[in-house]
């Protein structure tokens, strides 16, 4: 998977369409990512016993990788993501400004 935690992500599709967030959790093995702020639903939760309090809260859920497009921190624009190997190591490069994404 290209996009790692922490990348800043522009949002492809869906009702947040246009909007830029922060990865906070990357799901490789379902090929998922959790955006903060992105895709948030409200949850209707029931009271459990005495710790957990009842009401509406909102959940975060996880967008498919394909729907966003990693933003490179050089050029600030939205790009795809290609590999360079070398000297026992894996680069990820912009593929519009050709520099090392870290």
């Amino acid at each position: 998977m290209k996009i790692k935690t922490g990348d800043q992500v522009l949002v492809l599709v869906g009702k947040d369409k246009g909007k830029k967030g922060k990865v906070e959790k990357s799901l490789p093995k379902i090929n998922k990512v959790l955006v903060g702020g992105i895709n948030v639903y409200k949850k209707h939760q029931k009271p459990q016993g005495k710790t957990l309090q009842g009401g509406i809260i909102d959940l975060a859920k996880p967008i498919n990788v394909t729907n966003v497009a990693l933003i490179c921190p050089k050029c600030n624009l939205p790009t795809k993501v290609s590999y360079r190997t070398g000297d026992k190591k894996k680069d990820r490069i912009c593929k519009k400004c050709k520099q090392v994404i870290e």
